[in-house]
């Protein structure tokens, strides 16, 4: 079983009037504004997974910075999961700011069926993910429901590129010692975070912390699995593609020439997935 735990995908509505929702969110904006950057639907991802042989996708949201855009593309990914059942898997988004609001669409989308709460973006969402008085009432909901909130995460060092943010590891180690019960997925390798798990007191609060490999071949040599697997270990890693930036099939072939054990890489390609998502053998 191969499990991609980050991919994006949007209403046919919004491909088709790109232009509009460019105007309309800073966010969007700033990720798809360039005519090359690609946009995908459920369908298109449905596609592209049986061409690289991808049993199971994940399908997280952006940082819009509205509640209404957070509604429009949640009810899209709730839509999608219900016709592809045992293909998808969906994240929601909120907006902090909207508090009662967000508050009320996680438990909409929790009771949709929703398995997640993410990508979210602070740098983008104009919100301060170390504000324990803005976090804990999402945690509060978010744990309620045994989801799983998924961070977007940056690099404080190295190139940019469209999207890169702000949302360094000195940012998301705040959120993830305020709360150790809940569990996060940190997405780009965390932006650097699992190399801190040389402190001590840094691995230790990561209990509950995972890093997903979305667009690794864009930020990292294939090193960095070796390296974060010797840091963390092999069951925090979790495959992403960041499907539809890159192809699931690219990173696959990434992982799969990799010099390690069979056993390891069944983790990163399944198996973490599926101890997270309690997703049982096929």
């Amino acid at each position: 079983m191969i499990i991609d735990f980050h991919t994006h995908v949007f209403p046919p509505q919004m491909k088709k009037n790109r232009d509009k929702y460019i105007d309309s969110d800073p966010c969007f904006a700033i990720l798809y504004a360039e005519k090359n950057a690609k946009l995908a639907t459920a369908d298109e991802l449905i596609d592209s997974m049986d061409k690289a042989g991808v049993d199971i996708s994940v399908i997280v949201n952006i940082g819009w910075t509205t509640h209404e855009l957070c509604v429009e593309t949640n009810d899209y990914i709730l839509e999608s999961v219900a016709r592809y059942p045992q293909r998808l898997i969906g994240f929601c988004a909120v907006q902090p700011n909207s508090y009662e609001a967000a508050i009320a669409e996680i438990e909409r989308c929790a009771e949709g069926g929703i398995r997640g709460v993410g990508e979210i973006r602070p740098d983008m969402q104009l919100f301060d993910i170390r504000d324990e008085e803005v976090m804990e009432p999402l945690v509060k909901v978010i744990t309620k429901h045994k989801l799983i909130l998924l961070t977007h995460a940056s690099e404080p060092v190295g190139h940019e590129y469209p999207g890169k943010g702000s949302i360094t590891p000195d940012v998301l180690y705040p959120l993830i010692a305020s709360f150790p019960d809940l569990t996060i997925v940190c997405a780009h390798w965390g932006g650097g975070l699992p190399f801190y798990a040389l402190m001590p007191e840094v691995k230790k609060a990561m209990s509950n912390v995972f890093f997903d490999t979305a667009a690794s071949p864009f930020l990292y040599a294939p090193q960095v699995y070796t390296q974060v697997i010797q840091l963390v270990g092999a069951d925090k890693i979790l495959f992403g593609s960041d499907y539809p930036l890159l192809t699931q099939a690219q990173l696959l072939g990434e992982i799969r020439s990799l010099d390690l054990p069979e056993e390891t890489k069944n983790l990163i390609l399944s198996g973490n997935a599926q101890r997270l998502l309690g997703i049982k053998d096929r």
